[in-house]
C-alpha cells in the first residue's frame, strides 16, 4: 500500500474514525501523486481506498497511480445510488475535512453516503504534509534552483527605465521558458518608495538610479513552491538603507540558525520583534511559514501561534522592516529545518548587490 495512505490510516485508526472523506485537491495530490488541478474524492474506507473521479482525468490517474499503491480508480457515472450508501456501512464515525468542505457540501455528502457521524480531522492530512520525505525535499530543492538561476537572470535583465510590471513578466516567462511549471504566485517587484508595502502590487514605476527594489519571487516544480526576496540597489546604497538592510540580514541569519529540530516557533519570532524593537522597528508580519504543494502552509512562524520545529519540515525565513513613504527591506529563504540549524535552499546572494 502507499505508505502516505498506510500512515493516514493508523492516524485515523488513533483517532477511532473508520474511515475518511478527502475532498481538497491539494491533500488528493499529496496523498496518491495525482495532479492537483485534478478534480475527484478520494475515499479511504474500512477495506479499500478508492478515487472517484469522471472521465476527463481517467487516463492521467491511472498512469500515475500503480497496483502497489493498492488505489481503485472509478468513473463517477459508474457509482450506483446504492453503492455509495454502502462505502462506509457499519463506520460509525467517517473524518471529513472541515477547512475545506463548505456546509452545502457537508449536506451533500451526509446524503450521498448515508454516514453516521461525520467528524472535524484537525487538520490530520495538512499536519502530515509538514514533514517532507526526500521525494519532496529533492522536489523542492530543484525549484529553489530555478529560483535562483532566475535572480541571475534579473541581475542582468534590469536596468534603468524598466517598470516594475516589465520585471515581473520576465520572472514569469523565465520560468516558463526554463523547466518550472509555473510561477509560485503573482511576483512582487517594488521599487523606491514602494517597497515600503510588504505586498505591494507591481506598477508602472520605472526603475531609477538611487532605487531600492524588493523582489519576492518563486515558481512550482513537478507540483512543490519555492519562496525567495531578494533586496537590491540601482547604481549605488543609499546611506539610509544600510542600517535597515544590515538589521534584516542580521535576524534573517539568526533565525536560519534556529530553524532546528525542537525549536519553537514563537520564540524564534520573539527574539526577532525584540531585535527589532530595541532598534524601534517593527515585524509587521510573520517570520515564515511552511511550503510544499502549496505556498502557504504548516507551520506558521509567527509570535501568535506555536509549533515545534522538526527536521525535515521546509519553512520560508523572511524578516522585513517597512517605513512608510520611504523604503522597506525584506530578506528571505526557504529553508530546510535541520537537526542543529536550518539549510537554505535558496543560496543567492545576500550582501549588497548593486546593479
Amino acid at each position: 500500500m502507499n505508505s502516505k495512505i498506510r500512515f493516514l490510516k493508523e492516524q485515523l485508526k488513533s483517532l477511532n474514525l473508520e474511515g475518511m472523506i478527502i475532498s481538497n485537491p491539494i491533500n488528493i495530490s499529496y496523498l496518491i501523486g495525482i495532479d492537483k488541478s485534478s478534480e475527484g474524492t478520494l475515499l479511504i474506507t474500512k477495506k479499500e481506498v478508492i478515487y472517484i473521479t469522471d472521465s476527463r482525468y481517467i487516463e492521467a490517474v491511472n498512469n500515475v497511480i500503480t497496483i502497489d499503491d493498492e488505489i481503485i480508480v472509478t468513473d463517477v457515472r459508474n457509482i450506483s445510488k446504492e453503492e455509495y450508501e454502502n462505502f462506509f456501512m457499519f463506520c460509525e464515525n467517517v473524518g471529513f475535512e472541515e477547512d475545506y468542505v463548505t456546509y452545502s457540501e457537508y449536506k451533500r455528502i451526509m446524503h450521498t453516503y448515508k454516514v453516521n457521524n461525520l467528524v472535524e480531522t484537525e487538520k490530520l492530512i495538512e499536519k502530515q504534509r509538514v514533514i517532507k520525505t526526500e521525494e519532496e525535499i529533492e522536489l523542492t530543492r530543484k525549484a529553489c534552483e530555478l529560483t535562483d538561476d532566475c535572480f541571475k537572470h534579473l541581475l542582468k535583465f534590469i536596468k534603468k527605465g524598466l517598470t516594475e510590471k516589465q520585471i515581473a513578466l520576465e520572472i514569469e516567462k523565465y520560468f516558463k521558458e526554463n523547466g518550472a511549471d509555473d510561477i509560485s504566485f503573482e511576483p512582487i517587484v517594488a521599487s523606491g518608495k514602494n517597497s515600503s508595502m510588504p505586498h505591494a502590487v507591481p506598477t508602472d514605476k520605472k526603475i531609477e538610479s538611487g532605487d531600492i527594489i524588493t523582489i519576492d519571487f518563486g515558481c512550482i516544480y513537478k507540483g512543490y513552491c519555492s519562496d525567495m526576496t531578494r533586496t537590491i540597489f540601482v547604481d549605488y546604497v543609499k546611506e539610509e538603507y544600510k542600517k535597515v538592510y544590515d538589521l534584516v540580514l542580521k535576524n534573517q541569519e539568526l533565525t536560519l540558525k534556529e530553524y532546528a529540530e525542537g525549536k519553537n516557533s514563537k520564540v524564534i519570532t520573539q527574539m526577532v520583534v525584540n531585535d527589532f524593537k530595541i532598534n524601534r522597528f517593527d515585524l509587521v508580519h510573520g517570520l515564515g511559514h511552511g511550503t510544499g504543494l502549496e505556498i502557504h502552509e504548516l507551520p506558521f512562524v509567527n509570535n501568535r501561534r506555536e509549533h515545534i520545529l522538526k527536521q525535515n519540515m521546509i519553512v520560508t525565513d523572511e524578516p522585513g522592516i517597512y517605513i512608510p513613504g520611504q523604503f522597506g527591506v525584506r530578506i528571505e529563504d526557504t529553508v530546510l529545518v535541520g537537526k542543529s540549524a536550518g539549510e537554505p535552499l535558496t543560496k543567492s546572494d545576500k550582501g549588497y548587490v548593486v546593479i
